[in-house]
């Protein structure tokens, strides 16, 4: 088991890489990592409701369900 922090600084301006640290960081927990996130700059927006439902990456699910899951796994986040 690993110990992992994901840092993000990019926030709803590119939806994409701004789901990203959300997306490692459900796939490691689920690997049975010890995992937390981290955002700074841009990427502090992320943590607002309406920014959740909004942020649709291409080619990933919504950001609001992977946030479900974040939330569902205790992932702590860290602004």
């Amino acid at each position: 088991m690993s110990k992992l922090l994901f840092h993000a600084l990019v926030g709803s301006e590119n939806p994409t890489r701004a789901c990203f640290p959300f997306l490692q960081a459900v796939a490691n927990r689920e690997r049975g990592d010890d995992v937390s996130i981290a955002l700074g700059g841009d990427a502090v927006v992320l943590i607002r409701d309406n920014i959740i439902n909004s942020v649709v990456p291409v080619g990933w699910p919504p950001l609001k369900e992977t946030f479900a899951k974040v939330v569902e796994y205790g992932i702590p986040i860290y602004v």
